[in-house]
């Protein structure tokens, strides 16, 4: 049975990372630097890696720390309290994750994996952030020589790769792009395609479009191989995600309850009224129940588990999404008007709780893809 408590590494891995994220970063810094177009901070990002927190699903021959799915979503609780953009799900996930179900033994990719590992380089996925696991998707790059490009002599072979992809999380300010084609997964680095920013409704998690036009790309896994990887990444990103809702969730609550407390309408605390502690202790219990299912699929990714790994993540969406959108709802509402404010912090969060319900799948497809993992009748 998994271990739903956190273990002390684990604790203090939190507060190593808590304790970075306060000293770095306030979320007026982290909305001033939305604002201006460039929400990733490379210096926080080399610090983070500086830690070992970014290379935590990457084996240690391979440079990383050779930790697991546990730890990871410790940080993604914790990036997800500070509502802070890093290219952590994205790299540090994704892309970590498919590398490793790459062969590591070519020198392309056991490459990339140390350098991701210890912040030298930001891959993420070309693919849009939407993509669920387990729904249908076909490629929208094509590889015009078949695979047959000379590659860079390393034995893994190449492409020329044309083709557009929308909706790429954090393609701005990455160096190299993962990209799935119709050939295989190739790397492509980022000097060679187009990358047209679009307008995302979380500020902090940019969105863009992705356009290769005979774009050479190193092979990483071919078109047999290529499924596979791309659904290994995609379950790992789906359960790790619930922790980032699960910060989103706790941060909201624990504000809301501050406000309350301190916040006085005739000449008592707010919170002192029957039917907000109602409303409180309602969201207490769910951020509480979506501590449990985001620890489960973070437990079960660790465990290798391959028949529940799915079940596993799929509940912990279909939950955790709602949860944390209900959760930065009521601390926009229970904040009366200031946090209705530009100023006040709120907006980042129901925005990024709002934008995380879609990505990698949205709670309705996860509770699907439940009705059918468990042979029960569809809703």
């Amino acid at each position: 049975m998994t271990d739903l408590l956190y273990s002390d590494t684990e604790d203090d891995l939190r507060a190593a990372v808590r304790s970075l994220l306060a000293d770095r970063t306030t979320p007026a810094a982290t909305l001033e630097r939305a604002e201006a177009g460039h929400p990733h901070d490379p210096d926080l990002w080399r610090t983070l890696a500086g830690t070992g927190a970014v290379g935590l699903l990457v084996p240690e021959k391979l440079g990383g720390q050779g930790a697991g799915p546990r730890e990871a979503g410790v940080v993604l609780e914790e990036l997800g309290r500070a509502a802070v953009h890093l290219p952590y799900l994205t790299c540090a996930v994704l892309a970590a994750e498919t590398l490793l179900g790459c062969d590591t033994a070519l020198p392309a990719v056991s490459r990339l994996l140390g350098e991701l590992a210890s912040g030298a380089a930001v891959a993420v996925p070309a693919w849009p952030l939407t993509l669920a696991p387990g729904a249908p998707w076909h490629p929208t790059v094509r590889d015009t020589c078949g695979g047959r490009d000379a590659g860079d002599g390393d034995g893994s072979g190449g492409g020329r790769l044309t083709g557009t992809v929308t909706a790429v999380a954090d393609a701005v300010g990455a160096d190299v792009l993962l990209v799935p084609a119709d050939t295989g997964l190739y790397a492509v680095p980022a000097d060679q395609v187009r990358i047209g920013p679009q307008v995302p409704l979380d500020l902090t998690r940019p969105l863009a479009t992705v356009t290769l036009d005979g774009a050479h790309g190193e092979r990483l896994a071919d078109a047999d191989t290529a499924p596979a990887v791309l659904q290994r990444a995609l379950l790992t990103g789906a359960g790790l995600l619930a922790s980032e809702q699960l910060g989103l969730a706790d941060w909201c609550l624990t504000e809301t309850v501050g406000y309350v407390r301190t916040r006085h309408q005739f000449n008592r605390p707010v919170g002192s009224f029957q039917a907000l502690k109602h409303r409180l202790a309602q969201l207490w219990l769910e951020v509480a129940q979506a501590r449990a299912a985001a620890r489960n699929a973070a437990g079960t990714l660790a465990t290798g588990a391959a028949d529940e790994v799915p079940l596993a993540v799929s509940l912990a969406q279909a939950y955790c999404s709602p949860v944390a959108v209900r959760a930065a709802e009521e601390c926009v509402q229970l904040h009366g008007g200031i946090g209705m404010t530009w100023e006040h912090p709120a907006h980042l969060y129901l925005k990024r709780s709002k934008a995380d319900s879609l990505a990698l799948g949205t709670a309705g497809h996860h509770r699907d893809r439940i009705a059918e993992l468990a042979a029960l009748p569809a809703p």
